[in-house]
């Protein structure tokens, strides 16, 4: 599956919707006890692609060196227009804002989310590990 282009953020999704949107998106990706990562649809229609990071809540980076802060344990994307963006105005440092001229895949492994060409790794390794 693709997403739309457009003008997106990219971060945990529950810092731009309010109570009821959450609450309908946390209908549609919790399923049981589990809980399911890529592209949904609201019932409104809005479009939203999102993957569970490897430890949950905390600071992850992507490879142009943007801060995307989690504490729903999950990161995704969302067209800026289909979230109240005026109604935050630290938007910028709880995520990324990222245009995509054409449609752009999403996905997961390992650890690493991508959205389109953004790669955010959420498993990463640390010289002192190796």
């Amino acid at each position: 599956m693709t997403m739309p282009a457009g003008k997106y953020y990219i971060g945990d999704l529950c810092y731009v919707m309010d109570n009821e949107e959450w609450r309908e998106l946390c209908n549609i990706i919790i399923q049981g006890e589990k809980i399911a990562d890529g592209e949904f649809e609201l019932p409104d229609g809005r479009r939203f692609a999102i993957y569970g990071t490897a430890y949950g809540d905390g600071e992850y980076y992507d490879q142009y060196g943007h801060t995307y802060s989690v504490d729903a344990g999950s990161i995704g994307c969302i067209l800026m227009s289909d979230i109240c963006a005026h109604k935050y105005d630290n938007i910028l440092d709880l995520g990324a804002v990222q245009e995509f001229a054409e449609p752009f895949a999403t996905g997961s492994q390992n650890g690493e989310l991508e959205f389109g060409h953004v790669v955010i790794d959420t498993n990463p390794v640390y010289e002192d590990e190796l």
